[in-house]
């Protein structure tokens, strides 16, 4: 009972205006949250908090993505023809067997005019690998490996496939002159074989084709022939320094 009394008489001695010390800072600078710093996150990213709710489905969404248009193509037309006066071509029997064989091997040389036959172009230079005698298809096929040339204009080469016995196609593999950077194809169409190809050439990546290789051609037929004045290479009837 007397150890009661001195505890109530030790805690009415307490002033009423003292305060218990608080558990937590009462600083209100210490009491405001700190962002933290990721050091692995640069400190100028911002972080996008755009609603995802029914206000954002509305928005639209734009893409940018690169052009789509293809490339500009241009068609050219040319007439390949062996008029049997350049010794083309040479036919190397290297197989030394008596039918055309694989390795064979054929250089050849031949005009070039333009698809109306009405100016001389120049050359065509190259050779013709053996791959295969179809003796079923009346032809052979050859890996073939040349160029067009076409005066100051510069020259076109190509490779590909090429089969005597229907209508082919090869790769173009680069040019020069105005023809520097060119790819595309050539379709080739057999009209006598060795002497009289028709070309139509499928090109982009270059500028504007000059007027005067970008003519109407005509129709292909085995018997077409080149005006009398290309063939001549009279003046003005064939490309500028033409390839003879």
């Amino acid at each position: 009972m007397a150890a009661a009394s001195s505890a109530s008489a030790t805690l009415k001695s307490v002033s009423p205006s003292a305060k218990l010390p608080s558990t937590y800072p009462a600083s209100p600078s210490l009491l405001k949250l700190q962002p933290l710093h990721n050091p692995f996150v640069p400190r100028n990213l911002r972080i996008s908090t755009a609603s995802s709710g029914p206000a954002a489905a509305k928005r639209p969404l734009t893409v940018r993505s690169q052009s789509s248009s293809a490339p500009k193509v241009q068609e050219l037309y040319v007439y390949e023809i062996n008029e049997r006066d350049r010794g083309s071509p040479a036919y190397l029997r290297l197989s030394q067997k008596p039918v055309n064989s694989l390795g064979d091997l054929v250089p050849f040389s031949n005009k070039l005019y333009t698809g109306d036959l009405q100016k001389r172009v120049g050359i065509t230079a190259g050779i013709c690998i053996l791959i295969a005698h179809e003796e079923e298809k009346k032809g052979d096929r050859y890996e073939a490996i040349y160029s067009f040339y076409f005066g100051d204009y510069g020259q076109i080469s190509v490779q590909g496939a090429y089969l005597t016995y229907q209508e082919t196609h090869l790769a173009v593999t680069g040019g020069s002159g105005i023809f520097a950077g060119v790819s595309g194809y050539v379709k080739l169409q057999q009209l006598i074989f060795p002497f009289k190809l028709f070309y139509t050439f499928y090109l982009s990546g270059i500028p504007d084709l000059p007027a005067e290789l970008c003519v109407t051609p005509v129709p292909p037929s085995p018997a077409v022939e080149p005006s009398p004045a290309a063939k001549a290479c009279a003046p003005g009837s064939t490309l500028p320094n033409f390839t003879n």
